[in-house]
């Protein structure tokens, strides 16, 4: 594989990204655009977003990982997940223009990044995108973070021996129970109907709305995942989606949001890469 400087322009801002490349004869006719989630940039954590395009590369898919306007090494206004529709679009453009022979691009995005994708999906219908891919995807709020937060952390501590001793004796702070008072109250809320446009309403429209293959890879030891199950199985329109033959999920029990550990990271990578070549089979 070969990886070079591509520069692009979105709305009269130069962007800057790194362009990943085969180096075989016969490489795949869909391109990867990584799309990096705020604040990050093109790198990823522990260069997770490199060796991710450089082992697509190599096994013959193009990548593209870049800086969206005001990230790394891309100046603009400052900006969020909520805001980067014309810099995945001029991404994507730039990224077909660099290698003429790609057809279509799938989309990759970790946390809110992901988020991302399937709202550009929701607002553009891109016919461009072959397929999405969403590691740990955000959907936070105070409701969801609460509910998360009782049920992962508070309910864990009520069961251990050890906390109740500690509350008898008084070692347990004011502030503490008014936590966990105040994420119990919050928490009932999060069942309740969201408002109609609220962005994680338009991810699930996004997925919705998009027919190609879907991968969803959840983090065991990840808040970020365990919000989003949390989220989806109390949206009927969510358990729905994540039902749809078109969507795959997969599980990493024990990885921790960014894959810092090796082997989640290189699991992902080759799940990626299966989900790619079966893209690729389809078309």
């Amino acid at each position: 594989m070969k990886e070079s400087v591509l520069s692009f322009v979105c709305d009269g801002t130069p962007l800057v990204g790194i362009l990943a490349e085969p180096s075989d004869r016969a490489p795949a006719d869909v391109g990867v655009l990584i799309i990096v989630g705020g604040p990050q940039y093109r790198a990823g954590s522990h260069r997770q977003f490199t060796l991710l395009a450089r082992h697509l590369a190599a096994n013959g898919f193009a990548a593209l990982r870049f800086d969206y306007r005001s990230m790394g090494d891309s100046p603009g206004e400052a900006r969020d997940f909520l805001g980067v529709d014309a810099d995945i679009a001029a991404a994507i453009a730039a990224l077909l223009a660099a290698r003429p022979a790609l057809k279509r691009v799938a989309l990759w995005g970790l946390c809110d990044a992901a988020s991302a994708a399937l709202l550009y999906l929701e607002s553009t219908r891109d016919p461009r995108v072959a397929g999405v891919a969403l590691l740990n995807p955000w959907v936070r709020s105070a409701a969801t973070l609460a509910q998360t937060h009782v049920k992962h952390y508070y309910w864990r501590r009520l069961r251990e021996p050890a906390f109740w001793l500690k509350l008898l004796k008084g070692g347990v702070g004011s502030a503490a129970l008014r936590g966990l008072a105040s994420n119990l109250r919050l928490a009932r809320g999060a069942g309740q109907k969201p408002d109609s446009r609220s962005f994680q309403d338009r991810m699930a429209e996004g997925l919705r709305g998009f027919d190609g293959p879907a991968l969803l890879v959840l983090s065991g030891d990840d808040y970020t995942a365990k919000e989003f199950i949390e989220h989806s199985s109390s949206s009927p329109v969510w358990r729905t989606l994540l039902q749809a033959p078109t969507l795959q999920t997969r599980p990493l029990p024990g990885a921790d949001h960014t894959l810092s550990n090796s082997t989640h990271r290189q699991d992902t990578e080759a799940q990626t890469l299966t989900w790619l070549k079966n893209i690729c089979a389809l078309d």
